[in-house]
C-alpha cells in the first residue's frame, strides 16, 4: 500500500536532449518526461520528427520543442551549450553521424564530463551490421524472436505492438542510460551507452532458449508450452467470433477452471500424456468455449481466480473498469486532444500528471534559448542565420 506523500517527481531537475524521432527514442524519452524530467525535443528546421501527428501527438506530451540545423555551426554551438547544461542526451540517428556532426558523445562529453550519452540504433555501434538499416520487424526476425510467433504451420505473425522498438529501442534504452545517470551522481563521469535493438530482442528470448539448451533446437512457433503446445494455455474462439484467453497454465488454475466449466472429469488431462490426448482436448475444449458468446465466459469466469480472461480490443481495454482505476487513460477536456494512455510507472510520493500537450516543433525556441543566456538579438540573428526554427 503506497502511503500518501508529497507529489514530487522521481527526475525533477534532470535535463533530457531529445534527437531522436518516430517511436523507439521518442517512447524512450516520454517515460522519462512523464517522471519529470526536462525533455527537449530537438528537430531539425527540415523535416524534423516525420513521425505521423497521431503518433506525436501520444509520444511527444510533456516536452519541450527546440528546432536546430546541425548542419550549421551556430546550430552545433546552441546544442554545444545546451550539452553543458544537460544530464542526458538521446540520439538515434546512424553510428558516425553525430560524429560528423560535431556533436558526438568525446566532443560532448569535453565539456561536460557527466553526460550520460545514449545512442538508439538497430544493430549498434559496432559489428558488421551496424550501418545496415533495419524496422521493427527486421529486430525479430534477426533475432529468432519472429520465429517464435504465430501458430503451427503459419508463418511468423506480426504484431500491431512492435516488441522490438518499444522493449529494445525504448525499455532498454531507458534501463540503461538511467543506470549510468544514477552512477553518474556518484562518480561525476557520465557514460555512452550503446542500445541495439536486435540486441535486445536477443537477450530477451530466454523462454526458446530453454527449448533449445534442452533439445538442441527451438520448437516451431505454435507449439511450445506458452506459444499453443498446451491446451491449458491458449487462445478459444467464441461463439460470437471474440475469443477467451485461457491460461491456466498450474495445475490449482486448470482444477479451477475445470470447475468452473463443470467438467471435472477433465482435471487429469492438464498436461496431456501425447499428441493424441492434446488434440483431443483441444478439440473439446474448443467445443465448449465457442458454444456461447464472449459475454457469457466473461460473466461466468468473473473473481473465479482461475486465470481466464477475454480478448479485449483496445477501445475495450481503455473502458476496463480496472484500467481506469489505475488511472490508466487520460481524458482530457473537450477539445483539448485525444485520449492517451498513462505512464504505468506507480510509485509512492509521485502522482503522474499531463503538464503540457505534445509541442508544435520548435515551440519553446525561444524560451530555451533566453535560459541559455541568448538574447532577443542574438535569437534573431540566429534565424536569420537559418539555425534556428
Amino acid at each position: 500500500m503506497m502511503t500518501a506523500a508529497p507529489n514530487t517527481a522521481p527526475l525533477a531537475g534532470v535535463r533530457v536532449l531529445d534527437l531522436t524521432r518516430l517511436l523507439p527514442g521518442p517512447m524512450c524519452t516520454l517515460h522519462l518526461a512523464d517522471l519529470g524530467a526536462d525533455v527537449i525535443k530537438i528537430e531539425d528546421t527540415g523535416a524534423g520528427d516525420y513521425a505521423a501527428p497521431a503518433l506525436r501527438t501520444l509520444v511527444q506530451r510533456n516536452k519541450r520543442a527546440l528546432r536546430l540545423d546541425l548542419k550549421r555551426p551556430e546550430g552545433v554551438a546552441v546544442l554545444h551549450a545546451l550539452a553543458r547544461t544537460a544530464d542526458v542526451l538521446v540520439e538515434g540517428f546512424r553510428p558516425g553521424v553525430t560524429e560528423r556532426l560535431g556533436v558526438g558523445y568525446e566532443t560532448l562529453a569535453a565539456l561536460n564530463p557527466k553526460l550520460v550519452y545514449c545512442s538508439i540504433t538497430g544493430y549498434g555501434q559496432s559489428g558488421p551490421y551496424r550501418d545496415e538499416p533495419g524496422h521493427d520487424l527486421n529486430y525479430c526476425a534477426l533475432a529468432g524472436v519472429s520465429d517464435q510467433i504465430g501458430r503451427e504451420g503459419d508463418a511468423p505473425a506480426l504484431s500491431n505492438v512492435p516488441v522490438a522498438d518499444l522493449l529494445g529501442g525504448s525499455l532498454t534504452a531507458a534501463m540503461g542510460l538511467l543506470a549510468a545517470l544514477f552512477d553518474a551522481q556518484r562518480t561525476g563521469r557520465g557514460r555512452h551507452v550503446d542500445i541495439a535493438i536486435a540486441d535486445s530482442m536477443l537477450a530477451h528470448a530466454v523462454v526458446p532458449m530453454i527449448s533449445m539448451l534442452k533439445e538442441g533446437h527451438t520448437r516451431p512457433a505454435g507449439t511450445d508450452k506458452l506459444s499453443g503446445g498446451l491446451p491449458c494455455y491458449d487462445l478459444y474462439r467464441t461463439r460470437d467470433g471474440r475469443h477467451l484467453a485461457v491460461g491456466a497454465l498450474e495445475r490449482k488454475f486448470w482444477d479451477r477452471f475445470c470447475e468452473v466449466l463443470g467438467r471435472e472429469d477433465l482435471k487429469p488431462l492438464h498436461l496431456p500424456p501425447d499428441a493424441t490426448a492434446t488434440q483431443a482436448l483441444r478439440a473439446e475444449l474448443a467445443e465448449i468455449i465457442g458454444s456461447q458468446a464472449l459475454a457469457h465466459w466473461q460473466q461466468r469466469f468473473a473473481g473465479t481466480g482461475c486465470c481466464v480472461t477475454p480478448v479485449l480490443r483496445l477501445e475495450e481495454a481503455l473502458d476496463d473498469p480496472h484500467f481506469r482505476a489505475r488511472g490508466m487513460v487520460i481524458e482530457p477536456a473537450p477539445g483539448e486532444g485525444p485520449r492517451q494512455l498513462a505512464c504505468p510507472v506507480k510509485m509512492s510520493g509521485y502522482a503522474f500528471e499531463l503538464r503540457r500537450p505534445a509541442p508544435r516543433p520548435g515551440e519553446h525556441s525561444d524560451e530555451i534559448l533566453a535560459e541559455l543566456g541568448y538574447g532577443d538579438a542574438q535569437r534573431e540573428a540566429l534565424r536569420m542565420q537559418g539555425a534556428v526554427g
